[in-house]
């Protein structure tokens, strides 16, 4: 199983690797992401299953298809830069788009809710534990000072408010926005909820002597990860350590620079 199909990527290498008659069944619960799968996965016809779900949802999903138990599950809890780049969801802070973030359309609440609805305590709290940012109250101030004369409704308007929020010259590495975006997407997306409910029930569904295996890119994820598989009785832990991307492969790809990768066996 594909927890986070995507395009399709890995699905593919899966499918490579595991013919003449691998099986692979796929989760992904974006609309587009979904369509373009299924048409770069046509060659492996016959050998594939595409559900429009999320992976919290694995557990149902499977035993509903009779498809239980599975031989290996990988989850990829990274963005895709589909997402990021063409959606036209308002997920990057350097396009100028409707504050969106939804990752699936079926949803109903959208970061530009969160923006306009919740309290500077709420707004500070969100931006602080799920981005980790250390400005998150003068950028929750900031946010409610704007929008007591407008709603703010697009990422470019989100965006220049946290850059004159936060003080010029303290984030170098990364744009000021980064974190700040990073969480509203978190938290409209249950992020860390949906990664819970697949950790605590993916065990459940794998076959003795089965492998699951999750990258993440923060360290929110990755810190759950850890904990399951370690605290997890039904799981041995593979990887003492995660696996990083070496320095070719991050000049390769730069988005891989803080990929995680660990993995577990069913007892």
């Amino acid at each position: 199983m594909d927890g986070t199909v995507g395009l399709g990527g890995h699905s593919a290498a899966i499918l490579e690797r595991s013919a003449p008659d691998g099986f692979l069944i796929g989760f992904e619960w974006n609309e587009e992401s979904f369509a373009l799968a299924k048409e770069r996965l046509a060659p492996f016809s016959g050998r594939f299953l595409m559900v429009r779900e999320n992976f919290a949802h694995l557990k149902e999903v499977l035993e509903e298809l009779g498809k239980v138990p599975v031989d290996g599950i990988l989850v990829d809890l990274g963005v895709s830069s589909f997402l990021l780049e063409g959606s036209g969801r308002g997920f990057s802070f350097l396009r100028d788009e409707p504050l969106d973030m939804r990752m699936d359309n079926r949803q109903n609440l959208t970061a530009k809710d969160l923006v306009n609805q919740l309290s500077p305590l709420q707004l500070e709290e969100l931006i602080r534990s799920f981005g980790e940012e250390r400005f998150a109250r003068r950028i929750a101030r900031a946010i409610c000072e704007a929008r007591r004369k407008s709603p703010i409704r697009s990422s470019k308007e989100l965006a220049e408010i946290v850059l004159h929020a936060v003080p010029r010259g303290r984030e170098k590495k990364i744009h000021p926005a980064t974190k700040t975006f990073q969480a509203l997407r978190m938290a409209v997306n249950q992020e860390l909820e949906n990664l819970k409910r697949f950790l605590e029930t993916a065990p459940d569904v794998l076959r003795p002597g089965g492998r699951l295996v999750v990258i993440s890119f923060h360290s929110l994820e990755d810190r759950l990860v850890k904990h399951a598989f370690r605290s997890d009785e039904r799981l041995r832990v593979l990887t003492k350590k995660p696996v990083t991307p070496s320095k070719e492969e991050i000049a390769r790809n730069p988005r891989a620079r803080s990929a995680k990768l660990r993995v577990a066996e069913r007892i």
